[in-house]
């Protein structure tokens, strides 16, 4: 019995370590592969900060970074209309750097072209001003107020609501409207926009349209990549928050 019971036991050893060793995979020439490892994901961006990359926008030119920059001042000006305007002075004015979006219903209302003031640069503004007869753009976070018919046609009043920034806007006249030379046609004929007396002022095929949706108290952020008005805007000072 002892006799038949060891030729037994022996076959069951190798049997177990038959089944249970696996070798170690090997590429084509027998060197031992690692095993893939997938990423992290990176984290999904929610709230309103998904609007970006649902329209698209970076491919339109405009930076995440300026996006969630006017998220933080649209949030902390705290408006009950979810229009948001955006004006990114780092591109040159033959761009369409201007943003119209409705954060509610996540389109893009407008992107068309927009002028500078005529010393804040040519091609690429570079100067910002809050002083009267600056003839230069001023920085930062408006808020939209009425319409009138003005020498530009229909034209909209704005209110800049940071100190020493923008807050001289309106004693400067300074308001959104339509310019012949805000136009296509202008860039074709000399290289670049026409530049305003420091007003943003767009093609007149979109003003009354961007005059309309953005109208009677919307957020618009003329934003450009000045490092002392992004270390001292109070309205840059809290990372947006998902709502």
């Amino acid at each position: 019995m002892r006799n038949v019971l060891l030729p037994l036991a022996g076959l069951a050893l190798i049997y177990l370590a038959a089944t249970t060793s696996k070798p170690t995979p090997s590429d084509a020439k027998g060197s031992p592969v690692s095993p893939r490892l997938t990423p992290p994901a990176m984290p999904k961006a929610t709230g309103h900060l998904a609007v970006y990359d649902q329209l698209g926008l970076e491919r339109l030119g405009l930076h995440r970074n300026v996006f969630e920059y006017a998220l933080r001042g649209w949030q902390k000006m705290g408006l009950e209309k979810p229009i948001l305007s955006i004006v990114d002075m780092s591109q040159p004015s033959t761009k369409k750097r201007f943003y119209v979006v409705d954060l509610q219903q996540k389109t893009l209302l407008f992107n068309t072209y927009v002028a500078h003031g005529q010393n804040s640069g040519d091609l690429v503004a570079k100067r910002f001003s809050n002083v009267n007869a600056s003839f230069q753009t001023s920085l930062g976070f408006y808020q939209t107020l009425g319409t009138y018919m003005g020498k530009h046609g229909l034209s909209l009043q704005l209110k800049g609501l940071e100190k020493g920034v923008n807050d001289q806007v309106q004693n400067r006249n300074i308001v959104l409207h339509g310019a012949d030379y805000a136009c296509e046609e202008w860039i074709k004929k000399t290289g670049r926009l026409g530049r305003s007396q420091g007003c943003p002022a767009v093609p007149y095929a979109d003003s009354k349209g961007i005059i309309e949706a953005v109208k009677g108290g919307t957020c618009l952020f003329v934003y450009a990549p000045n490092t002392d008005y992004i270390a001292q805007s109070a309205y840059l000072a809290s990372p947006y928050t998902s709502l």
